[in-house]
């Protein structure tokens, strides 16, 4: 009975580990650039604005997909196609300090995000970002709250 216990004990631990792992996910010094999404303007319908997520996510309520502002996900670290998708990020802009949550509803090329032009300007709070096309950001993966 003792190492019945114990394996299953091991097995808890270790199912909590690798939880604590996929939610700790994070990379640092990431090109982020812009796209113009313009959500309001589509009622934040993903099939309109054609990004990739809408196969998945596209009947979601419109308070879920309202919430956040929207970036696609291309990063260096974490999960990829499909399980990004609805996933959310706290991104923080290293040249500021400044942060926003967003919620990933596409895919891109350029290895880190994609952000909905809004939240790239609210990020940009020193011009820099718009001067040079791209904002150097940090990111994690954060519980959505859904």
């Amino acid at each position: 009975m003792i190492v019945i216990g114990r394996e299953r004990l091991l097995a808890v631990l270790l199912l909590c580990a690798a939880a604590a792992a996929v939610t700790a996910q994070s990379a640092s010094n990431v090109r982020a650039t812009y796209n113009i999404y313009n959500p309001a303007a589509h009622n934040w319908d993903l099939i309109s604005t054609g990004v990739y997520c809408a196969t998945w996510d596209a009947n979601m309520p419109l308070a879920w997909r309202m919430k956040y502002d929207w970036t696609a996900f291309c990063g260096p670290v974490g999960p990829t196609g499909q399980a990004s998708c609805g996933r959310c990020l706290l991104v923080t802009n290293t040249a500021t300090g400044a942060q926003a949550t967003v919620r990933i509803v596409d895919q891109c090329s350029n290895g880190g995000l994609d952000l909905d032009q809004g939240v790239f300007n609210q990020l940009d709070t020193n011009g820099q970002g718009v001067a040079s096309g791209h904002l150097i950001v940090n990111y994690q993966f954060v519980n959505c709250g859904d």
